[in-house]
This record gives structure tokens, C-alpha cells and sequence, in this order.
């Protein structure tokens, strides 16, 4: 329980970044979605119920700080969270160049979940062009991202994962 308290706190520090400091920046056509990357970082170490329950957490917070339907990131993040924890300690997130394959194949699949949930929000347009200017610099931006958020994270290992290896 302690663990899932840390990473609670290191996704409100990632959202109140993302959505206070990244968003205002004018020159950037799209932000990088770190909460997701640490959503994914979270699933790979822990599973697919940690996923589901963080993924949740982190769309809970996305949700009080943006103007999408109340519940729409809630539930995007908690579904990405349950597939990325299928692969729990199954893929390899040392190094770099999987983790910007990891980061670019997560904006993908958070594309197709938007679209799929957006089905169910007939009425609220959620405008998101795949063939876009901003999605390719999103996806490029958490491609970049996504190796030093899982390096950063990596630091902080014995208090953010459930059964982390002990080095002696």
C-alpha cells in the first residue's frame, strides 16, 4: 500500500507539471503525456491490477485538471493501465531505444482508446487527428520522453513497485 501511496504522489507532481508548466508553453504544438508514461512504467512493474488502479488515480487527477467530460480520462488511463499490465516484467525497459518504442506504441493505443470511448461521448466532440502535425510532435515528445521518465523512476524503485529486486 505503500508503494501505490508514492506513485499517487509522483502522478499529481507529473499532472501538476503537465497541466501547469508544459501546457502554457506556447511554442509547443502538442504537451508529452507524461502521466501516461508513468502509468506505463507502473503497469510493466507491477501488473494489471497496480495498472488499473493507477491508471485510474492518473485519470482521476487528468480529469480535475482539464476540460474533457468528467470520467473520460478516468476511464482512457484505467483501460491503458489493465493492457500495458498484461505485460507485467514481460518486456525490457532498459535501455533506450525500447522505451521510445514503448512510449510511441502507448500514444498509439491511448489514440485508439480515445476513439473507441468516444463513442460513448456522443455529444462532446473529441477532436483528436491521428494524421496531424501536433499528434506526430506528441508522439515524437513521448517517444523522447519515455526513457527518462522510466530512468527517473528508476531511481525512486524499492519504494515504487511492489516486489522490487533487491541488489546486495
Amino acid at each position: 500500500m505503500k508503494s501505490f501511496g508514492f506513485c499517487c504522489l509522483f502522478m499529481l507532481g507529473f499532472a501538476l507539471l503537465e497541466t501547469a508548466v508544459l501546457s502554457n508553453i506556447v511554442i509547443l504544438p502538442a504537451v508529452p503525456d507524461i502521466i501516461l508514461l508513468c502509468s506505463l512504467y507502473f503497469s510493466l512493474q507491477n501488473g494489471k491490477l497496480y495498472g488499473v488502479s493507477g491508471g485510474f488515480v492518473s485519470g482521476l487527477l487528468m480529469d480535475f485538471f482539464s476540460a474533457v467530460p468528467f470520467g473520460f480520462n478516468c476511464l482512457l488511463r484505467t483501460i491503458f493501465g489493465y493492457i500495458s499490465g498484461v505485460f507485467n516484467k514481460s518486456l525490457n525497459i532498459n535501455g533506450v531505444f525500447f522505451p521510445v518504442l514503448l512510449g510511441i506504441c502507448a500514444t498509439v493505443i491511448k489514440v485508439f482508446i480515445i476513439r473507441l470511448i468516444s463513442l460513448f461521448y456522443p455529444n462532446v466532440i473529441i477532436n483528436y487527428q491521428i494524421f496531424s502535425a501536433a499528434f506526430g510532435f506528441e508522439l515524437l515528445l513521448n517517444g523522447i520522453f519515455c526513457p527518462l521518465v522510466f530512468r527517473f523512476l528508476d531511481v525512486f524503485k524499492n519504494t515504487l513497485l511492489l516486489n522490487p529486486e533487491k541488489v546486495s
